[in-house]
């Protein structure tokens, strides 16, 4: 019993000491992550308070009688619903997200799929030349790409023409100005195209193994092992496609030089934010045309978390 007693007195007065450790690591552990904190405050949350309160007023940072700020309560909200630039160029973005996001799953998934098949030659060769465009500087890749979709003698209309189709005027054409950004973004697939690979390298072979004895074809063992094995990196490049969307405006700004030529269906929504608040100096505005942007990328972004539960499978996963 005295031992006993012994053991506990020195179990609760070593208490304390281990209090105090864990104390000290979590007062340390904080000191190292402070810069990152500070930097989060200050460069992240900071301006988006900012901005949330900008978009209450009216706001011109450039201005004949100079910068000024009024508040104007829920006027710049009024205004954004009820301006046709905002329903057009959001309709714009809309079309283009459906060719964008598939494009950018199915085509990597593919050359994923490819890159994983046996037999395949110089299969590392063909895995750096698909990641190369990667890490190509976008800004010149895209004068590249606007020889090559030149409506007149660009490279991919020469190419038809051996085969007897007359190509249409890629970027001129309101018709097919967005299915030519589609195929620009094509030039960007190889970083998913390897997470793809190193997915599809990840799904363990005693499965295939196994509905391969069962009688199951190529078709049913894509179908019902691969698709459901990469879901949860499918379901990842699918938010990483989402946000990209709402970030895409480089390739239409240099190609139309901020117009949204031809006849306004390449005027993305991106780039009606940047013609209110840094050509027109709205800052007011503009905030409020952020905030809707992010307001709608949220909300897409939590229905497909939402929908994981329906389509995504965690090989470890314990389901109540």
């Amino acid at each position: 019993m005295l031992d006993v007693l012994q053991s506990g007195n020195l179990a609760g007065a070593a208490a304390p000491a281990g209090g105090d450790g864990r104390k000290s690591e979590r007062r340390n552990g904080l000191l190292f992550v402070s810069p990152w904190l500070l930097g989060l405050l200050l460069f992240y949350i900071g301006p988006m308070i900012a901005t949330l309160v900008m978009s209450f007023t009216d706001y011109h940072y450039v201005s004949e009688s100079g910068a000024g700020t009024r508040f104007v309560g829920l006027d710049n909200w009024s205004r954004l619903f009820n301006d046709p630039m905002v329903a057009h160029s959001a309709f714009v973005t809309l079309k283009f997200a459906l060719l964008f996001v598939p494009l950018s799953v199915l085509l990597p998934l593919a050359l994923a799929y490819l890159m994983t098949a046996r037999g395949l030659w110089a299969r590392g060769f063909f895995r750096a030349a698909f990641f190369l465009p990667a890490i190509v500087p976008g800004v010149s890749a895209l004068f590249v790409w606007q020889g090559f979709l030149n409506g007149d003698d660009g490279w991919l209309n020469r190419m038809l023409g051996v085969i007897g189709i007359s190509g249409p005027n890629w970027l001129g054409d309101t018709t097919w100005v967005l299915p030519g950004y589609a195929l620009i973004a094509t030039w960007g697939v190889g970083n998913t195209m390897l997470i793809f690979t190193s997915a599809l390298n990840g799904v363990p072979r005693e499965l295939y193994e196994a509905a391969t004895i069962d009688g199951a074809g190529p078709w049913y063992l894509f179908r019902h092992v691969t698709l459901p094995m990469i879901s949860p990196m499918t379901f990842y490049n699918l938010v990483l496609t989402l946000v990209a969307l709402g970030q895409y405006f480089v390739v239409p700004f240099v190609l139309t030089k901020g117009t949204g030529d031809p006849g306004g269906s390449g005027m993305f929504y991106t780039m009606y934010f940047y013609r209110e608040t840094f050509r027109f100096y709205d800052a007011g505005y503009g905030s409020a045309l952020a905030w809707m942007m992010f307001a709608a990328i949220m909300a897409a972004t939590g229905l497909l978390f939402w929908s994981q539960r329906f389509w995504v499978h965690y090989a470890y996963e314990v389901k109540s």
